[in-house]
């Protein structure tokens, strides 16, 4: 009778139970990575509003109105000479979630409103769909 030699290997229900653990662990850190990057856009964009916050009162003060739009910050007006280069690139009107500023002037609740929709790009919302204004 022949002897079956038992080679070393792992077994099917070792390797289950391996991707199973791995299964596990990737459930928990998965949505963390995914809240994590939603933080870091959320951030961007209150950044991003501060900037163009700051863009838009050095624009008053050189020209002594506010912009009609926010396209007026990433090029000078056509009606003003010896206008100063624009500091605001047209990439930057756009928030991280790849929607355009909202911009109002005069604004509803302070002398202007700036604000990013957030995720969903629709006005209110909840966590990371929150508005992110400089109001």
């Amino acid at each position: 009778m022949k002897r079956i030699s038992r080679t070393s290997g792992f077994t099917l229900i070792e390797i289950m139970v391996v991707v199973i653990v791995i299964g596990v662990i990737a459930a928990l850190i998965v949505p963390n990575l995914f809240d994590r990057a939603g933080k870091a856009k959320r951030s961007v964009a209150k950044q991003q509003v501060g900037s163009l916050e700051t863009a838009i009162q050095l624009f008053q003060q050189d020209y002594g109105r506010f912009p009609d739009t926010l396209e007026e910050l990433a090029s000078p007006p056509a009606d003003v000479e010896g206008a100063s280069p624009p500091s605001i690139k047209q990439k930057d009107l756009i928030d991280p979630w790849g929607n355009p500023f909202l911009y109002r002037y005069p604004g509803n609740n302070w002398t202007f409103d700036l604000l990013s929709t957030g995720a969903d790009g629709q006005e209110g919302g909840e966590g990371e769909n929150a508005d992110i204004t400089n109001y």
